[in-house]
């Protein structure tokens, strides 16, 4: 007899406003992207084989055994079983994604999220949000250093989340389901050196930066008015706002800004780049007759995958 797999998943994310500021206590505004996911399945192993993990992506096998707790899947089930005080069980755990990886989309969390539910849910005892999003956090620790809260936060609860760091995620009421293109770059970025160069600059000139977190930080309290009034001209305003303050910020790029000119000058309300910056992706957001022509333009402005996203619907 086979078998039976156990699967559980989890979605990709975007952030509409906020970012790094976010890292300096302003809020930000993130929202899941619940059509891209990654996914976890689990089904026992032979005896005595451990916990066996296959990150189908990474093109890697290992035995939770043989690995240290600084690999971010290896430390997830460490956690896991730790929470629910269970021993390691024998079973194998594939991993698998639709997430570009280092672009902004939560790609490293959605994994984490995804086998957290997966391997508690086979050691019945599924875990609620709250605690696999605390978990998700010491992972992000590994990914990228000095973690806001926001990517496992957004990604955990699947829902739209107004965060201020260290205070109880907000979820957001979206008045007007939006429409959102996301497009590549092709650019790699990290975010753990991406969060670490803004560090060192706010630390050499804090009062410069201490103004533009408060700008941004303005603009996402903004763009929760506009999104609880379904007023997307506004938000689409707000994003350029916010793109221009990170360009000034030094966390955009020339491709970045190429394809945010590109997605307005199409007809696009709005755009700017999500996530850490320096490569990954923008987003653009756009009416339904528009989506076409945006992608269209996109594509020839160099992006090299997009994505349409309805959120709120």
């Amino acid at each position: 007899m086979t078998p039976s797999i156990l699967e559980r998943t989890a979605p990709a994310k975007t952030i509409l406003c906020g970012e790094h500021s976010v890292v300096y206590g302003r809020p930000a505004i993130a929202v899941p992207v619940s059509t891209m996911r990654a996914r976890a399945s689990v089904l026992p192993g032979p005896k005595d084989s451990g916990l066996v993990i296959r990150a189908l992506d990474l093109g890697r096998d290992f035995a939770l055994r043989n690995v240290g707790q600084d690999q971010p899947l290896a430390r997830m089930a460490h956690l896991v079983l730790e929470s629910l005080g269970a021993p390691e069980p024998d079973a194998i755990m594939t991993l698998s994604s639709d997430l570009p990886v280092a672009s902004g989309m939560g790609s490293g969390t959605a994994i984490s999220v995804a086998a957290a539910r997966a391997l508690s849910a086979f050691l019945g005892s599924e875990l609620p949000p709250e605690v696999i999003s605390a978990l998700a956090y010491e992972v992000e620790k590994i990914h990228h250093g000095t973690p806001s809260g926001i990517d496992n936060t957004v990604i955990a609860f699947e829902q739209p989340v107004y965060f201020v760091r260290g205070a109880p995620p907000e979820i957001l009421r979206i008045h007007t389901p939006f429409h959102l293109l996301i497009a590549n770059s092709g650019i790699a970025a990290s975010t753990r050196d991406s969060v670490a160069e803004v560090r060192h600059r706010w630390e050499t000139a804090p009062s410069y930066y201490n103004v533009i977190f408060d700008c941004i930080g303005a603009i996402a309290q903004a763009a929760r008015a506009a999104v609880d009034q379904g007023a997307l001209q506004a938000l689409g305003v707000l994003f350029n706002e916010n793109h221009e303050l990170l360009a000034r910020m030094g966390v955009s790029h020339f491709q970045l800004d190429r394809l945010t000119d590109a997605a307005r000058e199409a007809g696009a309300l709005g755009a700017k780049l999500t996530g850490s910056g320096q490569g990954g992706n923008i987003i653009a957001l756009v009416d339904p007759d528009t989506v076409d022509a945006v992608r269209q333009a996109l594509i020839a402005a160099g992006a090299t995958a997009t994505w349409h996203a309805e959120i709120g619907c």
